[in-house]
């Protein structure tokens, strides 16, 4: 599957399904590396969404004057 037809979701979805496979280890060879592959594209194409997705709350996030505030994310725990 080619990680830019894929939502962010489907991508890990398909991430936890290649490191199960690589984990059960019955999986050839060449099949294993062709998996890690695909895990390795997948990874970095999470990673720059990601990336994005925090640029865009940083700019969302601006203060007075206009320059980014950087506030770190409130977890459950901590409310």
């Amino acid at each position: 599957m080619a990680a830019k037809k894929m939502t962010f979701e489907q991508q890990i979805a398909r991430l936890e399904e290649i490191v199960s496979a690589l984990e059960q280890g019955d999986v050839q060879l060449a099949d294993s590396l062709s998996l890690f592959e695909e895990g390795t594209k997948l990874i970095a194409a999470c990673t720059k969404q990601l990336d994005q997705a925090e640029q865009q709350v940083v700019k969302l996030m601006k203060g007075p004057d206009g320059a980014p505030v950087r506030q770190p994310f409130e977890t459950a725990e901590e409310t």
